[in-house]
Parts: structure tokens; C-alpha cells; sequence
């Protein structure tokens, strides 16, 4: 079995410790992630176990001949040649182990060499060549080219007409092809769509090597893993299970944390009073040098609390009143060319209060779509009208490129800032991944994903009733779409939208716009529903509309499932129930988790023997079991009742 092996690895940049002592082994069959907050080193890690990086200390293992191949974040271009050649490149292995076969076979004709080894060796290449998928290259190349997204036609274009985006897909692919033991992936989906994502997470799962990956996207962590490795201040840890098992793991690890954080915080600070007020008086100062001691002696065992798992919340400014239709748009049309219709004839009602994803593959005109409603394109035919009162924010990653000068991104956000939330800057600002000085760089001075962070705070602090936002998840990490995603759900206005992150789709929208050249559905479910119509209809379950302009589809009854068709306000009605039964089915299962780890604490409590062996103590915490035990079988109870109502709708 293909295998590479770290043990106790190390590595520091000057007097910061990147790596310490961190072993891990992938084999054949691993299928990991690597987290961590930004700047904590998961690419560095990458790239050492890719052999590109030398650690300081420790060793790195990989069985002979094992095929690694790795993909860094970005940097990679590809010229020269078309996308078939290009591709072909990914199989360097397999003509250099061709052209041995022929030396081989050159030596077997001559009967020259150790004739038993060479015929070992011969059919040792035939079965590799045959693993790797060799004889089927081809085939290979153009399925993994279109799983990506490339069409059949592009395989012959040249690669230098790619752009960025679609030049990381090609080395994505070729990463792929290698058909590797052991796959290292950093931020592989940063550059795909949501169909890429869904074809890159359905090949993982049948992938029979071992891969590691870097991703911020939760659903597709927990679609492709079964274990995590947490980079932490140079300590690297491994939790069993998906991304999400390992967050709610974490959170009461944390819970623990933060208690001896606030109580190591409270003694630093009592420390550091009494030498900052005798520091100065003869009679203290045995007294003072002691505790300077006893700071020094804490601060080298400092706890620090992981900035990806603190948790921030903030609220949008309130919303300014608008009427209940917010925009009514009729048929919209719009051709960039005069030839094909990139949104053909679409009629469309925005309601206060909606959550709107607009899907679609690349190029069937969603960013198109948002720009004519934002007002950012007047050249096409059709009518936007807006509702009474409203007033819109829309982002885009175009909006970075308006962010320039010398002031910092603290001033740039304070000066957006409503006065109410002028104290919960810097918190928001290490949402979005500005922390420590970088909140005093200047907008000249930032990437481009920088400043599309600070477009999309600016906008967020603005108040107005209708987001338009284009892809607001790229460039933010777990821990900010969950901050986004917190402030969405609680904003008091409509939002329309484009991601690629299909978990903050599924959390955020209430209604699904699809669109395809030429045509256009509208789902009043939200999108896992959409996405269960889209099944049903590929395997021929349901009949398909997709040759109909229609202006919804409609989401399944919940009492008749027969071919009666509902009205739009009745199935509007019907989701409505749904969510909120599916919100209390959630809201219980959230409360029957915490009183399960409460349950198990106190049960850890009782097996102390300070405890146990305390007849006083024991009675007390297993009174505490007792009444936990008592309300969970309750809260099971109102589960089962939550749940089967919730059946109903499905």
C-alpha cells in the first residue's frame, strides 16, 4: 500500500514555530482535511509533504515509487500548447515507463541482463500502467476536463486563452489524471462552480488513493472526509469524522478553553497591576521581581483561543421600510452579441422578505441578471420596476477594483459605520479576516481578495432593503460565511444571490430562479428541494419543464401528491409550513445535542473519586444526571412529534 509518513516534523520562519514536532500518515484510502485559521501554515504543511518544502527537523517518509501530486491555491499558467496537449502532459509517468518497456524488451530479445529480473520488472510496469488508467488516457482526460466544466470544443483550443480561474481547473485536472496514491489538494474548489464542486466531490468519493485538502466550503468537506487535522499554533491534532462532527467537537474543547483563558487572563491581569504599582517602591521589590517571575512563567504558556472558532454575530443596520412587491421585472432580454439572448424574455417578482439564489451553469446569465436588476446595465430590453421605498446595495467582485488610496481599511470601514456599531468594528473586521495590523494597511496596499472583503463590508454596514450580491462567499473563509451568513438570515430586507457554496445556499435561500439559455423556472422551495427536482427529473421520476418559460414550479404537497396543482399563494403557504417545521425539528436537535454533552460531563464528574467517594457531592451531580436524563427523554419525545409532522411535507 502506497503510504507518506511524517514524524515529528518541524519547521520555523525566524522565531515563529510553523511546524512543531507534527507527525501524520496518508495512505491509500485517507480521506482528509486540513484546517486551521489563516496564516497558521496549512499550505506550508502541504507543500512539505509534497517535498517541496524541507522542515528544520524530522523525517518524511514515502514509499518507493509512490505518485504525489499537489495542487497549490494558484500561480499556475499553462501556454504553448491546446487543452488535449496540455492534458496529455499529466501522463509523463506513463511514457517514461513505456520507454522502459522497450528497453526492457530490447534486452529480453538480446538476452543480455538478468533475464528473470527483467521479466519481473516487465510485468511490474504492465500492471502499473494498466492501475494508473494509461490505456485509457484519453477517455480519462476529456472526462475529467468536462467534469470541470471545459466543453468538448475547448479541448482544442488553445490553453492560453484560458483565464485564471480556468488555467487552476486545468491543473486541477492534470492533478487528477496522474490518478495519484496520494492526492494533495489546497483550496481545489476556490475556482469552481457549484456543478465542478459536485463532480469533483462525487470522483473523491470513489477515488481509491489517499487524499488530503484545503477547502472553506463545509458541504463539501463533509460530502468528501472522514477525518480533520487542526493546525494550531504549530500543534497539529486529528479528530474522527466530517468537518462538522469536528466543529461541534471543538466547540466544547473551546468551552473548556475559554474557562481557563478568562481564569489565566484574570491572574495575568492581577499580576500585572501589582508590579505596575509597587514597580516603583524599595519595600516591594522582592515582592515585584517575584511576580515578574510568575508573569513570565504564565506568559510562556499563554493560552490562545483559535480566531477560526471564536464567535462573532452582528446585525445589519435596520432595514428602511419598503412595500411588499420589491421588484417587478418583465421580460427581460439581453444579448451581448445581438445574436443569442444571454436572459431571453424572463418575468420575474421579487416579495419582501425573500432569499432568492440564482442558478445556473457558467454563462447562462446570472451576473447578468443581477447587474440589469441592480441598475449596473441599462443596455437591455424588458422593465425593472422597483417597489415603493427601496433602496439597494449590490456587490460584486468588480467592486474591489473602485477601493483605492491611502486611507487604512479601518478608517474606509469606520466611516461607513452606523454610530451603533462603531465598538464592534474590529470584531467585524476579524470576521473578515483583517486582524492585528492588517486593519491599518492601506486600500493601496491590499490583493484583490482583501478588497473585495472590505466592498463587502462597506456595503453590509449601508442601510438598505435589498442585497444584490454576486458571489459574496469568495475570498472569506468558514468562519466569515458563517458571520455572513448569521447577519443574512437576520436581515430585515430581500436579498438576491449567486454562490457557489452550496451549504450557505441551502442555509439562506427560500427561493430558486434557474436559469438556461433560452429559458427560466422559478422553485418556491428552497434549494435542497431544487435540488431533489433536478434528481427526479434526471432519472425520469417527474416530467421535466424545462422547455416551458414558467414563472414557478411547484414545491410537492404535503397531504396529495397526485397531479392536482396548487395555487402559488397556497404552495408558498405549504414551504412556509415546512420550514418552519424543519426549523423546529433543527431547534430540538441543537437542544438534545447540548443536554447529551451536559449529560456526558456530569457523568465524567461523577466517575472523579473526589466525587464518587463524597456522598454529598455525588447525591448533587447525580441529581444533575437524573433531571438531564428527565428532560431529554422529554425533548426525544417532542423530537419524534417534530419529525413526523415535518414527514408530512416531504
Amino acid at each position: 500500500m502506497a503510504f507518506v509518513q511524517f514524524s515529528q516534523v518541524s519547521l520555523a520562519f525566524g522565531d515563529r514555530d510553523i511546524l512543531k514536532n507534527v507527525s501524520v500518515n496518508l495512505a491509500a484510502g485517507s480521506k482528509a482535511a486540513l484546517t486551521g485559521a489563516n496564516g497558521s501554515g496549512k499550505s506550508t504543511l502541504i507543500k512539505v509533504m509534497a517535498g517541496l518544502v524541507q522542515p528544520d527537523d524530522g523525517q518524511r517518509v514515502a514509499q518507493k515509487d509512490a505518485r504525489i501530486a499537489y495542487l497549490p491555491q494558484s500561480g499556475l499558467t499553462h501556454r504553448g500548447c491546446t487543452l488535449r496537449e496540455e492534458a496529455d502532459k499529466a501522463f509523463a509517468f506513463g511514457y517514461e515507463l513505456q520507454r522502459e518497456l522497450e528497453e526492457i524488451g530490447d534486452k529480453l530479445k538480446e538476452g543480455t541482463g538478468n533475464q528473470a529480473q527483467l521479466l519481473e520488472r516487465h510485468d511490474a510496469i504492465l500492471n502499473e500502467l494498466e492501475d494508473s488508467g494509461w490505456n485509457r488516457r484519453s477517455v480519462m482526460a476529456e472526462q475529467i476536463l468536462t467534469g470541470l466544466g471545459f466543453e468538448r470544443e475547448d479541448l482544442d483550443r488553445k490553453c492560453e486563452e484560458f483565464s485564471g480561474g480556468w488555467q487552476m481547473r486545468i491543473a486541477l485536472g492534470k492533478a487528477l489524471m496522474v490518478n495519484p496514491d496520494i492526492l494533495l489538494l489546497d483550496e481545489p474548489t476556490n475556482y469552481l462552480d457549484i456543478e465542478a464542486r459536485e463532480w469533483l466531490e462525487k470522483f473523491l468519493n470513489n477515488y481509491q488513493g489517499g487524499f488530503l485538502l484545503v477547502s472553506h466550503d463545509r458541504y463539501f468537506l463533509d460530502h468528501t472526509i472522514n477525518e480533520v487535522y487542526e493546525l494550531f499554533n504549530g500543534d497539529l491534532h486529528r479528530y474522527a469524522g466530517n468537518y462538522s462532527h469536528y466543529e461541534k467537537v471543538r466547540e466544547v474543547e473551546l468551552e473548556t478553553l475559554i474557562h481557563e483563558y478568562e481564569k489565566q487572563q484574570d491572574e495575568i491581569a492581577h499580576l500585572q497591576e501589582f508590579i505596575d504599582r509597587f514597580r516603583y517602591k524599595a519595600t516591594k521589590a522582592v515582592q515585584v521581581q517575584e511576580r515578574i517571575k510568575m508573569l513570565d512563567k504564565i506568559l510562556e504558556k499563554e493560552i490562545v483561543i483559535p480566531e477560526s472558532l471564536k464567535k462573532i454575530h452582528f446585525k445589519f443596520p435596520a432595514a428602511p421600510h419598503s412595500g411588499r412587491l420589491v421588484a417587478t421585472l418583465t421580460g427581460i432580454t439581453k444579448s451581448y452579441d445581438g445574436v443569442r439572448n444571454v436572459v431571453d424574455n424572463l418575468d420575474l417578482v421579487l416579495e419582501n422578505g425573500d432569499r432568492l439564489v440564482v442558478a445556473g451553469h457558467n454563462g447562462a446569465g446570472k451576473s447578468t441578471l443581477l447587474r440589469i436588476i441592480a441598475g449596473a446595465d441599462s443596455q437591455f430590453s424588458g422593465e425593472v420596476k422597483l417597489g415603493s421605498g427601496v433602496q439597494i446595495g449590490y456587490f460584486s467582485q468588480d467592486n474591489a477594483e473602485t477601493l483605492k488610496g491611502s486611507a487604512s481599511v479601518l478608517e474606509t470601514i469606520e466611516d461607513e459605520a452606523p454610530l451603533e456599531l462603531i465598538p464592534k468594528i474590529r470584531d467585524m473586521l476579524g470576521a473578515f479576516l483583517f486582524r492585528g495590523d492588517d486593519v491599518h494597511k492601506s486600500l493601496d496596499m491590499l490583493s484583490g481578495g482583501e478588497k473585495s472583503r472590505v466592498a463587502l463590508l462597506k456595503l453590509l454596514l449601508r442601510p438598505v432593503n435589498l442585497l444584490i450580491l454576486d458571489e459574496p462567499t469568495n475570498h472569506l473563509d468558514m468562519h466569515s460565511k458563517d458571520v455572513l451568513l448569521d447577519a443574512l438570515k437576520d436581515f430585515g430586507g430581500t436579498v438576491i444571490f449567486v454562490s457557489h457554496d452550496r451549504g450557505f445556499i441551502e442555509e439562506l435561500s427560500t427561493r430558486v430562479l434557474e436559469l438556461k439559455p433560452g429559458k427560466f423556472r422559478i422553485f418556491p422551495g428552497d434549494y435542497k428541494y431544487y435540488m431533489e427536482r433536478m434528481e427526479a427529473e434526471l432519472n425520469g421520476e417527474v416530467s421535466s419543464e424545462a422547455g416551458e418559460k414558467t414563472a414557478a414550479v411547484s414545491a410537492p404537497a404535503a397531504e396529495n401528491k397526485s397531479q392536482t396543482k396548487l395555487s402559488w399563494e397556497e404552495q408558498k403557504k405549504l414551504e412556509t409550513e415546512r420550514r418552519r417545521a424543519e426549523k423546529g425539528v433543527k431547534l430540538l436537535e441543537e437542544q438534545i445535542l447540548e443536554l447529551e454533552e451536559e449529560k456526558a460531563r456530569q457523568e465524567a464528574e461523577m466517575a472523579k473519586p473526589e466525587v464518587y467517594s463524597n456522598g454529598e457531592k455525588a447525591k448533587a451531580v447525580q441529581k444533575k444526571i437524573d433531571d438531564l436524563a428527565e428532560k431529554l427523554e422529554e425533548l426525544n419525545m417532542q423530537w419524534m412529534e417534530a419529525a413526523e409532522k415535518l414527514e408530512k411535507y416531504n
